[in-house]
C-alpha cells in the first residue's frame, strides 16, 4: 500500500502512527494499571506478565510486522534499541519530572529496582551469548538463546515480585529519605480518580480493548512506513529500527513515566523502563516463530553493539540507585547526564560501526 509514496508522505504517515502509538499507548497504560488494580494482579506472576505484555504492545505489533515481513534488521534492531532508547527515557523524566533539589535516583533507591536493572543486564548477557549459537543447536525455528531469554525472564519477574513483598532486608530494601508512598502507590491513584469520575471496570476494558487494537494497527503502519523510509534515504533497518522506530514506540514510556513521577511514584516509573527493557529480548522468540528463522544467530555486529549500549546505560542507572548522589547539574542528576552523553556517543558509534 505504501510503495508508491512518496518520501514526504511517507514521513507523514509515520507521524501519524506514531502520533496514533502515543495516545492509544497512554490509554493502554492507564486502563491496564486500573484493570490490573481491579483485579487484584498486584506482584502475581501471571498479573507481571499480563502488564508486560500489555504495555509493550507497540514493539509487539512491529516486531511481529517485520518478522511476518521478514525484515528481521528492523525487528532485531528495534529490539535492542529500543532498550537503550527506553533508557534514556529516565534523563527525560529526571529533567522535566522530578521536582525538588534531588534527582530520580535518590528518590527511587530501592534494592528491587537495583534487581530488575540486574536482570536487564543478565538478559542481555544472553542475547550476546545467542548471537554465537551455531546452526546445528537451532531446533525448527527456535535457538536455545531465545528460550533461556524467555525462562530467564519469568524466574527473573517472579523473583523481582517477591522482593516487593518480602524483601529480607532493612526497611524492605528501601533507601532511608527515599520516595514515601509505596511502589505502585500511582495505580492506585488511578484506580481512585476512575472510580471518582464514575468510570466503570467494564468503561476501562473497552477503553483498553479499542486503545490496544489502536496500538497495535498504527505499530504495524510504523513498521511498513519505516522500512520504506529507510530504504528511501539509504539507511539500513537496524539502524532505522534502533534509532527513529524505538524512540516512536518509546514515547507512551515518556508521558506515563512523568505522570508517575509528578505523582511521587518515582519507583513505579524507573520499573516501568526496567521491566520494559528486561520483556523486549523475549521477542526475539516470537520473532522466530512468525519469520520461521532464528533471529539471535542472524545478528550482526551493530546489534552486537546496541546490546552493550543497552548494558552500560542500565548499569549507570544501577549506581546510582546505589550511591544516590543528590547533585544535580543542568536539572538532572550525575547518572543522567553520563547516560545522557553515553547514549550520544553511543549513536555516534553505532553509524561509525554499521558503516565501517
Amino acid at each position: 500500500m505504501l510503495s508508491s509514496v512518496s518520501l514526504p508522505g511517507l514521513l507523514l504517515v509515520f507521524i501519524a502512527a506514531a502520533a496514533a502509538v502515543w495516545f492509544a499507548g497512554i490509554k493502554l497504560s492507564d486502563t491496564t494499571d486500573v484493570l490490573s488494580e481491579h483485579l487484584g494482579l498486584g506482584q502475581a506472576l501471571g498479573g507481571l506478565i499480563f502488564l508486560a505484555i500489555a504495555t509493550n504492545l507497540p514493539e509487539v505489533a512491529i516486531i511481529s510486522s517485520a518478522a511476518v515481513s521478514q525484515n528481521l534488521g528492523i525487528a532485531i534492531g528495534n529490539i535492542l534499541g529500543g532498550i537503550a532508547i527506553q533508557t534514556v527515557v529516565l534523563v527525560v523524566l529526571d529533567i522535566f519530572g522530578v521536582k525538588g533539589r534531588y534527582p530520580l535516583t535518590y528518590w527511587a533507591a530501592s534494592l528491587d529496582l537495583v534487581l530488575e536493572g540486574v536482570l536487564v543486564m543478565a538478559i542481555l548477557m544472553v542475547v550476546v551469548m545467542g548471537t554465537q549459537v551455531p546452526s546445528w543447536l537451532i531446533f525448527g525455528r527456535v535457538d536455545p538463546g531465545s528460550i533461556l531469554i524467555l525462562v530467564l525472564w519469568v524466574v527473573g519477574i517472579w523473583l523481582i515480585g517477591k522482593a516487593r513483598t518480602d524483601l529480607p532486608w532493612h526497611e524492605a530494601g528501601d533507601a532511608p529519605g527515599g520516595q514515601e508512598e509505596p511502589h505502585g502507590m500511582a495505580k492506585t491513584k488511578k484506580m481512585q480518580d476512575a472510580r471518582d469520575k464514575g468510570i466503570s471496570i467494564r468503561h476501562s476494558a473497552a477503553v483498553f480493548a479499542v486503545s490496544a487494537a489502536v496500538t497495535l494497527v498504527a505499530g504495524v503502519v510504523l513498521e511498513e512506513s519505516g522500512k520504506k523510509i529507510a530504504g528511501d534515504i539509504g539507511m539500513t533497518g537496524v539502524l532505522f529500527g534502533s534509532t527513529f522506530l524505538a524512540a516512536a514506540t518509546a514515547l507512551p514510556e515518556v508521558s506515563t513515566g512523568l505522570a508517575s513521577v509528578r505523582l511521587g511514584d518515582y519507583k513505579l516509573a524507573v520499573s516501568d523502563i526496567f521491566g520494559g527493557n528486561a520483556f523486549l529480548p523475549v521477542l526475539f522468540l516470537l520473532a522466530g516463530l512468525l519469520s520461521g528463522v532464528a533471529p539471535l544467530p542472524q545478528a550482526h555486529n551493530t546489534d552486537i553493539y546496541l546490546t552493550g549500549l543497552g548494558g552500560v546505560l542500565t548499569s549507570v542507572y544501577i549506581y546510582g540507585l546505589i550511591f544516590r548522589r543528590r547533585l544535580r547539574v543542568l536539572r538532572m542528576g550525575v547518572d543522567s547526564l553520563i547516560v545522557l552523553v553515553l547514549y550520544v556517543i553511543g549513536i555516534v558509534g553505532l553509524i561509525a560501526v554499521a558503516h565501517g
